[in-house]
């Protein structure tokens, strides 16, 4: 069996409200991330990343450079600044009206300016983040078994990725949907995306879908799935995509979703997670681009060795 330290239970119906919370949260550091920064390609500026402490911005152009980190190891948020300042606070128990002020006056003492869009997207019926004051749980034992997934995900999605010569997305997390993700490009334009997604302008949307994709990755739950799990889907959805054959057996067609699932359980539970994960996120990139005539032959390669350059034809 694999080393169940690197895939710990993470159900997520014991969670959910903390899991809320730090999705919550998440969204008003990528908010504040993605107001200092440049816009790059399908909102790629907007994200953050997994690292060893938990979830990290990357540098933030606000006074010389600002990277904020949700340690969930320690259990705080610390904001850095290039001037050597140093700002955090714990995270626990508390309203996101009272995390959103907490973060604002850490903005400040770094020096920066904490001026973004004050409501989340993406989620339901959705409350300006200084005038949520339900009281929210934090799990903080979840919140480590989380990060640890997080890890053993992050780096089997990177290995996947080296499997592409084409235009590839990083490994990050949307906080905006809370998925951790990687994206693959055919080179081709897309259709216009129609737009419609709850709390998210269409102009967004539409161009983040602006070429031709095959996108896969992992959310610890919610949206209609009770459970965490793993997910690929194209855009747009060539019409005998759903019917494709995916491996492994327990993966299949969600059609509320229109995407291809495999429960996060099952790849834990798999003699070999990591196989079990890299078998799915390849079979359903071979599935989007052989029913959507992807020109594989001058977009794949070998999947990437440590410390071996690629081999040149």
């Amino acid at each position: 069996m694999g080393d169940r330290l690197d895939w710990p239970n993470i159900p997520y119906l014991e969670w959910q409200d903390s899991c809320s919370a730090l999705h919550l949260y998440s969204q008003i550091v990528g908010k504040y991330r993605l107001a200092r920064t440049p816009w790059v390609n399908h909102a790629w500026h907007a994200t953050l990343y997994v690292d060893a402490d938990g979830l990290t911005s990357g540098l933030i152009p606000d006074s010389g450079g600002i990277t904020i980190r949700f340690d969930l190891r320690a259990q705080r948020l610390v904001g850095t600044c290039i001037s050597g300042e140093r700002q955090g606070f714990d995270l626990e128990p508390m309203t996101v009206a009272e995390f959103d002020r907490r973060f604002k006056t850490l903005v400040r003492g770094l020096g920066g300016t904490p001026d973004y869009h004050r409501t989340p997207n993406e989620l339901p019926n959705p409350v300006p983040f200084a005038e949520d004051k339900e009281q929210r749980p934090w799990d903080a034992e979840a919140v480590i078994r989380f990060h640890k997934s997080l890890a053993t995900i992050d780096e089997v999605l990177k290995t996947f990725r080296t499997g592409f010569l084409g235009k590839v997305s990083p490994v990050h997390l949307f906080w905006g949907s809370f998925d951790l993700a990687v994206t693959r490009f055919s080179g081709r334009g897309a259709p216009r995306h129609p737009g419609g997604i709850p709390y998210l302008p269409d102009e967004v949307t539409q161009e983040a879908y602006s070429h031709e994709v095959s996108s896969a990755g992992f959310w610890p739950g919610g949206g209609g799935v009770d459970e965490p799990c793993f997910y690929s889907y194209a855009y747009p959805t060539p019409e005998q995509f759903s019917q494709a054959q995916v491996a492994p057996e327990r993966a299949g067609w969600n059609d509320k979703l229109g995407e291809f699932i495999l429960s996060y359980e099952a790849v834990r539970q798999a003699s070999d997670p990591r196989s079990t994960l890299l078998e799915f996120l390849q079979s359903t990139y071979d599935a989007a681009a052989d029913t959507g005539d992807w020109p594989s032959d001058s977009l794949e390669c070998k999947t990437g060795v440590p410390g071996k350059p690629r081999k040149l034809d």
